[in-house]
């Protein structure tokens, strides 16, 4: 079968005109392949970037995109006690030992470097995400105040034309802010906390400022994106928009180009040094979801960039790789709002709200790590199909008076099409409610009389919210004894549906510590490399801390992009 595919591939490049030869093609233009694009030209190369959109930026520009690096110039500078001891206890506790020591190694190492690469050559700046602790700080090396960060602001003018081909945000900041990711958390608290209403007022101080100098500011995902474009910019590095790839080329057991569709039709690029795939993951195929994931799963409940259809994994499949992790993904507890899904963070977590399954039962500490819950929710539906897919966030309208939900500010009513869709539910009773979300109403009381009475207490003795530091961070540091947990008593009463969504999945082509594609016995498929969610995660099942998609498909860009340069 494979030795099938290689001639078929052998037989369209034979037909394909010649586009271009470059020492190194990279496919994908999100964090990895822009990364690694621009430390190849920094080394000296002739790159070229191919993208299957009509945009730039992938997933990532569409991320708020915090990015998880130990060690790096930025967390140092502002007084993060981290050592790298610290950090390898930590990733080790946390990935286990499913991922080699060499790869957890490459990633600590390499990650401070790349990002002062990427700093010295693009406009890129980094802030601290000050108080975003690790996932799990309780674990050996784990910082209660994090070691994540995220772009600075960054004038879109920089990019003059290119600017209008940059892949939209998934949520938009509001018109005339300018907000960092680690305002979020302040800005869902506006109505109750003062600091919430300053950071709101900063947020529309700094847009002031920007439109008063005639700036496009841009933070996050859109920021991160813009910064490594400019510096492609500023080095000569072409980049093919509407480009996808269609295979890779080998000749002689190595991979020496791709076949891409230019302008309607298929050519070759020859890549004389090698190939890095950084094209997402396959969280937008429904036929390898439903061949390689667990059910219920679907296109429909991910926020990844919709062009991200696995096109780079299979095609280094066909050219012999191995694939890992297939079965995960960035997993969040989603609700399904029509049009486009919304990836639940501080919803289920500020105070005053539960998670309850088909039973009306609470099953998870709802403030946990957000690829935790869906865990959880997939282990305990796995026997008994239906029972915790969906879930249901519940809050009553204490709740809603005070806390911003997605982009609907505190007492507004939601919108219409949410109930249309099924993904919201109101009840004046917890009963009613019960009969909306076709669970035992005697069930759901039970649950909601002991849920209040721990609430009251400030403890949580069954699922422990509340007890590290990454529990409190999305929460309301007004309410006491536990910032994370008020009792739901006042009508009327929300419920809303929860699903497996994901931000992207993390499975794809195995890689070793210098980023390069490996078969199935280990040996390297020569002229290969991967980075990104086109490549199984460093990351293992788990998820280190804010920013541990985007913190490794930079540095393994960067890692890949060097190792080529120095063969």
């Amino acid at each position: 079968m494979l030795a099938a595919g290689l001639s078929s591939v052998t037989a369209r490049a034979a037909d394909a005109p010649v586009l271009g030869e470059y020492d190194v093609v990279v496919v994908g233009s999100g964090a990895s392949g822009m990364t690694a694009a621009l430390t190849a030209a920094g080394r000296g190369l002739s790159v070229l970037v191919v993208e299957k959109a009509p945009t730039f930026g992938g997933s990532a520009a569409r991320s708020g995109a915090g990015i998880w690096l130990p060690n790096n110039s930025v967390i140092l500078g502002a007084g993060v006690p981290d050592t790298p001891e610290k950090a390898e206890a930590y990733l080790s506790a946390v990935v286990g030992p499913g991922v080699p020591a060499a790869r957890r190694q490459a990633f600590l190492a390499n990650g401070p470097r790349m990002l002062d690469f990427v700093m010295a050559h693009s406009p890129l700046r980094f802030r601290f995400m000050d108080g975003y602790s690790d996932y799990y700080p309780n674990l050996p090396g784990g910082l209660p105040n994090g070691r994540s960060i995220e772009p600075d602001q960054i004038d879109g003018n920089v990019l003059g034309a290119e600017l209008a081909h940059l892949n939209p945000a998934y949520m938009p900041v509001p018109a005339g802010m300018v907000v960092f990711s680690q305002d979020y958390k302040w800005l869902n608290l506006a109505a109750v906390s003062a600091k919430g209403l300053a950071v709101s007022t900063e947020c529309l101080a700094r847009g002031t400022a920007a439109a008063l100098l005639g700036q496009k500011p841009l933070t996050m995902g859109q920021a991160l994106a813009t910064g490594l474009r400019a510096g492609l910019l500023r080095a000569g590095v072409p980049l093919w928009r509407s480009s996808p790839l269609v295979d890779l080329v080998q000749e002689g057991g190595a991979v020496t180009g791709v076949v891409v569709e230019k302008d309607g039709a298929r050519g070759v690029v020859r890549a004389r040094r090698g190939v890095v795939i950084g094209s997402g993951g396959f969280e937008h195929n429904a036929q390898m979801r439903a061949q390689y994931q667990q059910q219920p799963t679907g296109t429909q409940w991910t926020v990844g960039a919709k062009e991200n259809t696995g096109d780079g994994i299979r095609a280094g499949q066909r050219a012999g790789a191995a694939l890992a992790l297939m079965e995960e993904a960035w997993w969040g507890p989603t609700i399904p709002l029509p049009g486009e899904p919304y990836f639940c963070l501080a919803e289920r977590t500020l105070p005053g709200g539960l998670i309850v399954n088909g039973a009306g039962a609470r099953f998870v500490n709802e403030a946990a790590p957000y690829s935790d819950v869906v865990h959880v929710m997939y282990e305990k539906d796995r026997g008994a199909p239906g029972s915790h897919i969906p879930a249901w966030l519940i809050v009553d309208q204490n709740y809603r008076n005070k806390y911003l939900f997605k982009d609907v500010l505190p007492t507004i009513v939601f919108p219409d099409s949410w109930y249309e869709a099924g993904a919201a539910k109101k009840a004046w009773s917890w009963d009613a409610l019960a009969g909306q979300i076709g669970v035992p109403a005697a069930a759901l009381r039970a649950t909601l009389n002991r849920f209040n009475a721990q609430a009251w207490s400030g403890t949580d003795p069954d699922f422990h919210r509340g007890d590290t530091a990454y529990d409190h961070y999305y929460t309301d540091p007004g309410v006491h004894p536990n910032s994370c947990l008020a009792p739901v008593w006042a009508p009327p009463f929300y419920a809303f549906r929860i699903v497996p969504g994901d931000l992207g999945t993390k499975g794809g082509i195995v890689t070793d510590e210098r980023a390069r594609a490996l078969r199935e016995d280990g040996s390297v498929v020569r002229g290969l490399w991967a980075a990104g969610n086109a490549s199984a995660a460093v990351m293992g099942h788990s998820y280190a801390g804010a920013g541990s998609t985007i913190g490794p498909a930079m540095t393994f860009g960067y890692v890949a992009a060097n190792d080529i340069a120095d063969a």
